[in-house]
């Protein structure tokens, strides 16, 4: 293979420094921003496995030194669950659940404003997948009470109950906050395991497993628990470990090798120990401590929505009021003078990007996401009055 050593140069000066010289409003960049300590272990943690320099068992929850061990019991408290695994991604998480808890050709139920990767997790699963519906404009909103109806529907028409019950916490395109526990009661009521995909909340709002009647709460490193990414929280209650920690049981015909040590549904150990696992655990003192004040950040996001509102065709979406940092807003007013230039939908990236803000998708105008979680309220204003800025400079009506 002969590279030329000018071409592959440009690799090892790759550079980002978003944090540094702007404000973040990616939507889903907000909750995984590094605390300082994470951004410290790092770079001591970069190189690949670098959580197995003490890792005699095998595997990555077992390790003692770093304290990973420990870190799992306490991370479990602190989700309410009782046992916890890490994966790379909550998605993978998903996976894991559905692959375990199910046979091929099972039918689940969902929310309609589930991630999409849990829809292809099923499908990688071999499952059959049923909705329950959510309104339609402007909010978007689930009727949670229609999970009950979706059961008996199912039962009727198959003679049997859906083989889970998932609903998503916070959905990744409105950011509506669903209520946990009311499905909870239900999937309890029919006897139906009940997964609850908390990548928008765990983190970054009080979101206790048990408590909700859950019986797996997955969560995100990286979009919500201030880590690198890329990895997950799987957590469980004891009565369903065995299954979904199952150790391996396969043997080598000819070598006799077996690994039963091993949890199989995690392919033998979780492959994001190292940095991703050493950032979760530098930030899990913050994290714990940061969720307890959710109800600022819910003010800072009501803020934040009126003053946009302020501007001539701008709406927000999803349910009112918001009870959650990530927002979408229905944009006819900027769209409209997006038309003007020649990078339509660079139009409105390119000017907040001018008063040093960043992490609006290039190419939108007429719908866009923003999450102002962290941010303090001298931020939240500075952009509030960004865009209203922009308004003005294009004759736009401020009310």
């Amino acid at each position: 293979m002969n590279l030329e050593k000018k071409n592959i140069q440009k690799y090892s000066s790759i550079f980002r420094d978003i944090e540094d010289r702007y404000i973040n409003i990616h939507p889903i960049q907000r909750g995984g921003v590094l605390t300082p300590e994470a951004q410290k272990v790092l770079l001591s943690f970069g190189d690949g496995y670098s959580m197995c320099d003490f890792c005699f068992e095998g595997r990555v929850d077992r390790i003692e030194k770093p304290p990973v061990r420990e870190f799992l019991e306490d991370l479990a408290k602190f989700m309410g669950m009782d046992e916890v695994r890490v994966t790379p991604g909550s998605r993978t998480a998903m996976y894991i659940v559905l692959k375990a808890m199910t046979n091929p050709g099972d039918l689940i139920l969902l929310d309609s404003l589930a991630h999409y990767s849990t829809y292809i997790a099923a499908e990688n699963a071999e499952l059959k997948v049923i909705e329950v519906p959510h309104q339609g404009y402007p909010e978007f909103a689930l009727n949670i009470e229609d999970y009950r109806t979706k059961i008996l529907e199912i039962k009727k028409e198959t003679g049997k109950y859906p083989a889970l019950l998932i609903l998503t916490h916070v959905d990744y395109n409105y950011g509506n906050v669903n209520d946990l526990l009311t499905v909870g009661e239900i999937a309890e009521e029919f006897g139906i395991p009940y997964v609850v995909n908390g990548a928008y909340s765990v983190g970054i709002m009080p979101v206790l497993g048990k408590a909700i009647k859950a019986d797996f709460l997955i969560a995100s490193g990286h979009k919500s628990m201030a880590a690198s990414g890329p990895i997950g929280v799987l957590a469980t209650r004891h009565k369903w470990a065995e299954k979904v920690f199952a150790k391996s049981k396969i043997q080598g015909d000819w070598s006799g090798r077996k690994f039963s040590n091993k949890e199989f549904h995690f392919l033998g150990c979780s492959p994001c120990h190292g940095a991703p696992l050493a950032t979760l655990m530098a930030s899990f003192p913050a994290v714990v401590e940061r969720v307890k004040h959710w109800d600022e950040e819910v003010k800072k996001a009501r803020y934040f929505v009126a003053e946009m509102e302020k501007i001539e065709g701008i709406k927000a979406l999803g349910k009112q009021p918001k009870e959650h940092t990530l927002i979408q807003f229905e944009s006819e007013s900027f769209h409209r003078i997006a038309q003007q230039y020649t990078k339509k939908g660079y139009f409105l990236y390119n000017e907040l990007k001018k008063r040093k803000i960043t992490g609006l998708h290039m190419g939108m105008t007429k719908h866009f996401k923003v999450n102002i979680y962290g941010l303090s309220w001298e931020q939240v204003r500075y952009v509030a009055s960004a865009f209203q800025d922009i308004a003005r400079e294009h004759n736009l009506t401020i009310k």
